[in-house]
């Protein structure tokens, strides 16, 4: 019975695996390119290449810090991208060479904490972190950038630690975190750690068994708002928009329906879905050991359409350059696209 069960669930994740090689495509074959940044992000996509009866579109993953190289240039390689809310601003906020379809994803970001640490449950809360210090992966980032105006929102001093610098009694000290693979560790000097999924739980996971394990203390997306931040977007070329309304149009109903999809689709059938979309020799972040149903619901993913959600998106980057004023920009409003 365990051999048949076995043989079962390899045709199963094989089949996934076979419908993905069918959607992404090599870039010498006809059709729209659609990319995306290796991640949370790239679970935006899983609906869409799924539907390998629809040969119109080829999907592509690739590292994050190659993302916004797919936009650029003279020749811009993708039809469609994903790619944060930031990039899509600084250099697309125009609307003359991409507009903006919709926001894809609504934060990931998650605060982790040791021993008797109380959780950060809500915005009253955030008293509780005053005095202590919270290790911030990309600080200087959306991610930071985010937890840094839902401070100011709500009235809460907060100071950033150096190198050299005693952390501040009567303020939250943000300590920068390059990577949280290596600087996220029980014991490395922080009262709570502000982490990204998969990465989070797999945290959680990995310390468990030992002396000081990390548990869950706060959720970004809740302290922000009700229904996250605007973190992704996708975008689609202007001249695609202009020659092919169905095209965008399908990938539009394809987006809508990504967060139902993701909600019933196995975790290990969405690594099989999305391996074939990397690039040769690339090692995907969401893999087998840490994608589960918890971790996709905490990646956030649902489609917002362009029309629905530009108020938000445009006091989104205000909030960011209220931080940092140069980190990103205003858009215009042919940014927004319109069905």
């Amino acid at each position: 019975m365990k051999k048949l069960f076995a043989a079962v669930l390899a045709l199963v994740v094989g089949g996934a695996a076979v419908a993905g090689m069918a959607a992404c495509a090599d870039d010498g074959e006809k059709g729209y390119t659609v990319y995306a940044p290796d991640g949370a992000p790239a679970l935006a996509l899983a609906n869409a290449i799924a539907k390998t009866e629809d040969s119109r579109f080829n999907y592509h993953i690739v590292a994050s810090a190659v993302i916004t190289a797919q936009v650029t240039g003279e020749t811009p390689t993708a039809d469609f991208c994903v790619l944060p809310v930031n990039a899509a601003a600084n250099l697309l906020g125009t609307g003359e060479t991409y507009q903006m379809l919709g926001t894809v994803t609504n934060g990931n970001m998650y605060l982790l904490t040791t021993g008797e640490n109380p959780a950060v449950e809500d915005t009253d809360d955030l008293s509780l972190l005053v005095g202590k210090t919270v290790g911030v992966v990309q600080l200087t980032n959306v991610p930071g950038l985010t937890f840094r105006s839902v401070l100011n929102k709500n009235d809460v001093a907060y100071a950033i630690l150096t190198n050299d610098g005693a952390p501040a009694s009567d303020k939250v000290n943000l300590k920068p975190i390059r990577d949280a693979s290596s600087g996220v560790v029980p014991d490395g000097g922080c009262d709570y750690y502000l982490c990204p999924e998969p990465a989070a739980s797999a945290k959680i996971k990995g310390t468990s068994q030992g002396p000081v394990p990390f548990v869950m203390a706060g959720d970004l997306q809740a302290l922000y708002g009700e229904n996250g931040y605007p973190q992704a977007v996708m975008v689609a070329k202007t001249s695609v928009i202009r020659s092919d309304s169905a095209a965008v149009g399908q990938m539009i109903e394809y987006m809508e329906e990504s967060g139902a999809y993701l909600s019933q689709t196995a975790a290990q059938d969405v690594v099989a879905l999305l391996a074939d979309c990397y690039a040769a020799g690339a090692t995907p972040s969401l893999n087998a050991g840490n994608l589960t149903a918890q971790v996709i619901e905490n990646c956030s993913v649902g489609f917002t359409r362009s029309e629905d959600c530009k108020a938000r998106v445009i006091t989104f980057l205000e909030e960011l350059i209220a931080v940092d004023p140069q980190f990103t920009q205003t858009v215009s409003d042919a940014f927004f696209y319109t069905a």
